[in-house]
């Protein structure tokens, strides 16, 4: 059975986890959804445990219907889906718990970032006092304070982004769904908002986050989804997820002074796959399966034969390549 396959079979089963009840875990039980003719998710089984969840998988892979069913925005063709014992038929007692950060903007004409969340805690019933509170201390979270009382519109991409995700962790929930909440931050903002999920999750949160880009998956997640054509194709820890890819090559670009030399060199080697000049003739792109110990015999051969490197950069760590391996390998669906 190759690698592929024995992937997709084990992800068409629910996780079985003994550590929490039910009314304690997120849970999708056999959930799909159709638009019409058109698939969104098919036939879901996932239990979700407190900690970050990242689902990860190109465009119209179902993350966004999977967040969304989960919150309630649309509903199942089939299946069920409780949220810590909630059905998302019951929005309102659903959102006392979650909270949830679209990646799409709509703010009120004129709103300020202070007015748009505080209105939004003034409909869950909070009183005055509480709101205002509870808003100071989203905005400080986010790093918002100084723009607060400024109007959104004028806000930057990434500004917006974090007055929504300010007014989805306002309320203090049990559970965050945030879609792509990374997308239009500069380095030093995501840096910040990855440790205000990390802390968010070591306090015993929920967060289900969307993501496409594996290293920030890396950096924040305790479990991860992949997910293609809406199928879940593979979940479990990050590291348990990578390491059943461990077999597939990766491709790394070098860049240096005598790429020719150094092909030759590497070619004596089993753990190499393939090597390939580039078409500047400054650099060489390499395939491996053991990346570990392809950096080892990197290093040695420079130093035998002197090369001046510029660069060494994998080139396909990102999520296309481990689908490509997942669906393309023999017995490989979906």
């Amino acid at each position: 059975m190759t690698q592929s396959t024995a992937t997709l079979q084990k992800s068409t089963n629910p996780s079985v986890s003994t550590a929490l009840p039910a009314s304690e875990m997120i849970v999708f039980e056999d959930v799909s959804k159709f638009y019409g003719e058109i698939l969104g998710v098919n036939r879901v089984n996932l239990q979700i445990n407190p900690g970050i969840t990242s689902l990860v998988g190109p465009n119209g892979s179902g993350k966004t219907t999977l967040m969304n069913l989960m919150t309630g925005l649309i509903k199942p063709t089939s299946g069920s889906i409780k949220v810590l014992g909630l059905s998302p038929d019951e929005p309102e007692k659903l959102f006392r718990k979650l909270g949830y950060c679209s990646q799409f903007d709509s703010f009120p004409r004129g709103a300020t970032a202070r007015e748009f969340i505080e209105f939004y805690l003034r409909v869950h019933g909070f009183t005055k006092q509480e709101t205002r509170e509870m808003t100071q201390n989203a905005l400080e979270r986010v790093s918002l304070t100084e723009a607060a009382d400024r109007k959104v519109s004028a806000f930057s991409k990434g500004m917006r982004q974090r007055v929504r995700l300010a007014q989805s962790i306002a309320h203090n929930p049990s559970v965050l769904v945030l879609d792509e909440p990374l997308n239009g931050l500069d380095p030093m903002a995501r840096a910040e908002i990855i440790r205000l999920f990390r802390q968010l999750a070591d306090a015993g949160m929920y967060l289900i986050i969307s993501s496409h880009i594996l290293h920030e998956v890396d950096m924040m997640s305790d479990n991860v989804v992949l997910m293609l054509n809406g199928y879940v194709v593979a979940e479990g820890e990050v590291h348990g997820v990578r390491d059943e890819i461990d077999d597939h090559p990766i491709q790394i670009l070098i860049r240096c002074d005598r790429p020719q030399i150094l092909a030759a060199r590497l070619f004596e080697h089993e753990s190499v796959v393939e090597a390939r000049i580039h078409k500047d003739c400054q650099g060489l792109f390499v395939k491996t399966r053991r990346p570990d110990d392809f950096y080892l015999l990197l290093n040695q051969i420079i130093t035998e034969q002197n090369l001046q490197i510029e660069s060494v950069a994998p080139v396909d760590d990102d999520l296309n390549a481990v689908y490509q391996y997942l669906i393309t390998s023999d017995g490989g669906q979906n």
